[in-house]
C-alpha cells in the first residue's frame, strides 16, 4: 500500500502523518531514516473534474443536452463524462454560481441576490459562511490543481479592489489560479 493510499482524507486539511519510528539526533547516526517527502495527490483512480457554467444558458440550449445550438466539444466532454440535469439554477448567476461552487442552496452559501443588493439579512449578505467549503477548496486539499477562468461574481463588492480582503475570491476559495475578472464587469 503506498503513501497515497494510506492519507485519511475524511478531515480537511488532510492532517500531518505523524512519524513513526526511531528520532535520532545526529544526522550521522547510522540509524536515522526518514521517509521522502512525497506531495499530496489525487487518490489512485480519481477523476479529473471539469465544471463548465454559461450564464444566461438553459439546459434545453446546447445541443449536448439535446438542443438547438451546436456544440460539438461539449458533446464530447459530456459523452466521456457525467451530465448533471437536475442542478437547480436561480434566478442570477451570482447565487446559481456559489450553489454549484459549494454544493449548496444559494440562500446557505449567503448569496440570496447579486452581491451588488447585498444587505445584512441572513442569506443576503453575500458572503460565504465558513460552514460552505467551495468544491475547488476540497479538490484542493485533496492534492488537485485547480483553477478558474473567467467571471467570478460572487466576491462581496466591498471586497472586490485590489487592496482586498481576498478571502472570498477565486483563490482564496481554493483556486491556486485564477485568470479573469471579479463581479459581473462584462460586456456580453
Amino acid at each position: 500500500m503506498s503513501t497515497q493510499d494510506k492519507i485519511q482524507r475524511e478531515i480537511l486539511p488532510i492532517p500531518d502523518m505523524p512519524h513513526v519510528g526511531l528520532t535520532t539526533y545526529d544526522a550521522k547516526d547510522p540509524d536515522t531514516r526518514y521517509p521522502p517527502i512525497e506531495p499530496l495527490r489525487p487518490p489512485a483512480g480519481a477523476p479529473n473534474v471539469l465544471i463548465i457554467l454559461l450564464d444566461d444558458l438553459g439546459f434545453g440550449a446546447p445541443s449536448a443536452f439535446g438542443g438547438p445550438c451546436y456544440t460539438p466539444t461539449a458533446e464530447r466532454l459530456a459523452a466521456n463524462g457525467l451530465k448533471y440535469t437536475r442542478f437547480h439554477t436561480c434566478a442570477m448567476c451570482a447565487p446559481t454560481r456559489q450553489a454549484l461552487m459549494t454544493g449548496r442552496n444559494h440562500h446557505s452559501a449567503g448569496m440570496g441576490c447579486l452581491p451588488e443588493l447585498a444587505t445584512s439579512a441572513p442569506g443576503y449578505s453575500s458572503i460565504r459562511p465558513n460552514t460552505c467549503a467551495p468544491l475547488a477548496e476540497v479538490l484542493r486539499l485533496n492534492g488537485y490543481a485547480t483553477a478558474q477562468f473567467g467571471k467570478c461574481h460572487e466576491v462581496p463588492l466591498w471586497q472586490t479592489s485590489p487592496m482586498g480582503p481576498f478571502g472570498q475570491w477565486p483563490t482564496g476559495s481554493g483556486f491556486e489560479y485564477f485568470y479573469g475578472f471579479i463581479g459581473g464587469e462584462t460586456n456580453q
